[in-house]
């Protein structure tokens, strides 16, 4: 039997997702200038860290959308958006 806390921990797990699967394709489509004029972390370690992000929220799902590891690949996610939409839109 489902809960509303379950349909909660359920559509805020799929809104997280969609925003750190989000942030990786941003950061495949993007040239690796965009990073140095950003003055952030190379592309490279960007994209290890944001496939780790997508990769460790689809393996724990089980562990709920505020796991440790799901809220650490979260924060890395927004922290790119914020640091790489804003500079280079």
């Amino acid at each position: 039997m489902f809960t509303a806390y379950s349909y909660l921990a359920l559509a805020l797990s799929v809104i997280l997702l969609c925003v750190k699967a989000f942030a990786l394709i941003d950061c495949i489509r993007r040239r690796p200038y965009d990073f140095e004029l950003a003055g952030t972390l190379q592309k490279k370690a960007w994209l290890v860290i944001l496939a780790l992000s997508v990769a460790v929220h689809l393996i724990f799902v089980s562990s709920g959308p505020l796991g440790l590891l799901n809220l650490a690949g979260t924060v890395a996610a927004l922290v790119y958006l914020a640091q790489l939409r804003s500079v280079t839109s």
